[in-house]
């Protein structure tokens, strides 16, 4: 599968509990990205964006997130 079409098509097709299980194989991947990052937050490995963050405030240029939603 190599787009998102694909795969909705692919989820389409699936029985209840075959999409109750890519559901909670989904979950788990975000949990630990999630824990990813905690780790990495945790070991400074990205506090280099918490001081480009106080930068922006500092000279006035930070701006809103876009919103991809629109």
């Amino acid at each position: 599968m190599s787009t998102v079409e694909e795969i909705k098509r692919a989820a389409d097709a699936l029985s209840p509990t075959e999409r109750a299980e890519l559901l909670a194989w989904l979950l788990d991947a975000e949990d630990e990205w999630e824990r990813e990052m905690a780790k990495d937050a945790a070991d400074g490995k990205l506090d280099f964006l918490v001081e480009q963050a106080r930068t922006a405030v500092r000279e006035d240029t930070l701006r809103d997130w876009p919103n991809s939603r629109t």
